[in-house]
């Protein structure tokens, strides 16, 4: 976590109100970290339903592998996040830990292990130790109460500058429900899932199968639309809970995603990923610019979308972002190297809205200091246009600075 926010901030942080079945408590079990909260316990009650999406790393985290055999059954009671450990790469030593976890949190909460979901974030490859969870999680469950986000959000950050959270309101019925969500990552960033962690909770009565189909559907424009460094973590994870308490004041129970009611919910939910995405893209490490990459006119939205992670990806494109430099001919290299249908002669190239490139050159109208000026700013939108078709996709990045070098150098240290 870093002394210093990052520049890219929100300027507003929302309030987040209390969703009826859902308790938090934090506190400080010394996973790593010295004088700071580092393990969230949440509490749902009975009943909730669970969802989830994780990395597609062909090497996941012990938690990972957890939460994916017991997403099977639906149902949740608790959350344990831990920072400061990933409980990555350990063998037999991290199943053994997350058994154990789920045990003392089982007991602490009066429900099956089945029941309980695990996220670990931190460094890779260091045994985990959750002795250290035996009455920190006791405690935790006996003062969890229905509130701090803020708080549950500080706990889950390792390199993060800054706590990240958003919140919805929306009719479902009669009822109004809402939704709220929290989010840690700032490196080790790649669709795949590139949450790293993020928490979603909701008191909308959605069945287990329904929310999973809406968090799959959601994912694709928001989380996995945002790479820092092109590198897809060992411990992704993204959980939506649904208490389904908003049933007592009309809400209906949803059991089909595709159910017209949840039109109005389905928009406020995307609403909320996407949101704590574009939070995610403004923390990347060392980051000094937000860089929002459009491409159009490409044969499909797939191809786009591969185009724009080419682009969004460089290193080049990323350092000549960082050094305020509108090198087109950067983009025009990564365009080329996606594998992708593109035609150098109908190639345009723009940086925040002015063009500097056009049909397969440099436009006649570029001006240099105009260029310049616009690369000043902290957000930067770089759109490109193809002529192929009428695929259209964007992503969100961030640009590469010489602190992202120093903050993943001394990582371990």
């Amino acid at each position: 976590m870093s002394s210093s926010v990052s520049p890219l901030a929100p300027k507003h942080v929302p309030d987040m109100p209390v969703i009826a079945g859902v308790r938090l408590a934090t506190a400080e079990a010394g996973i790593r970290y010295k004088n700071r909260t580092d393990v969230l316990l949440a509490v749902m009650d009975k009943g909730t339903a669970v969802a989830g999406v994780f990395t597609r790393s062909k090497c996941p985290s012990a938690p990972v592998e957890w939460c994916r055999a017991k997403l099977k059954g639906g149902k949740a009671r608790a959350l344990v996040v831990n920072s400061g450990n990933a409980n990555a790469f350990t063998g037999k030593t991290g199943r053994s830990s997350t058994a154990l976890t789920a045990k003392i949190a089982a007991k602490a909460v009066g429900c099956s292990e089945s029941e309980i979901f695990l996220a670990s974030t931190g460094v890779i490859g260091e045994p985990l130790d959750a002795t250290k969870f035996d009455g920190v999680l006791g405690r935790l469950a006996e003062t969890a109460e229905p509130g701090d986000y803020l708080a549950a959000a500080k706990a889950i950050m390792t390199t993060d500058t800054f706590p990240k959270v958003a919140t919805a309101t929306v009719k479902l019925g009669k009822a109004k429900v809402t939704i709220n969500g929290m989010a840690k990552g700032a490196g080790m960033i790649a669709p795949d899932m590139a949450t790293m962690l993020s928490f979603i909770f909701t008191d909308a009565p959605i069945a287990p199968a329904a929310l999973q189909a809406l968090l799959k559907s959601g994912v694709e424009d928001t989380f996995n639309a945002v790479t820092i460094d092109g590198d897809t973590s060992t411990s992704d994870t993204l959980l939506a809970f649904a208490t389904g308490a908003a049933a007592e004041h009309g809400a209906p129970k949803i059991s089909r995603a595709s159910d017209p009611r949840l039109k109005a919910f389905v928009k406020a939910f995307n609403q909320v990923l996407a949101n704590l995405a574009e939070q995610v893209a403004r923390d990347g490490e060392g980051a000094r610019k937000l860089v929002e990459i459009t491409v159009e006119g490409a044969k499909t939205k797939a191809s786009a979308r591969k185009i724009a992670m080419s682009i969004a990806n460089s290193p080049l494109v990323k350092t000549a972002i960082a050094g305020e430099d509108a090198n087109w001919g950067r983009v025009v290299m990564a365009v080329g190297k996606a594998g992708e249908p593109a035609d150098r002669d109908k190639l345009s190239i723009s940086f925040n809205g002015i063009r500097v490139a056009k049909s397969g050159a440099r436009d006649p109208d570029y001006d240099e200091a105009q260029v310049s000026e616009a690369m000043k700013a902290p957000e930067i939108a770089i759109k490109v246009s193809l002529g192929l078709g009428k695929g259209r996709d964007r992503v969100m990045t961030c640009d590469l600075t010489k602190e992202y070098v120093a903050i993943n150098g001394d990582y371990r240290s």
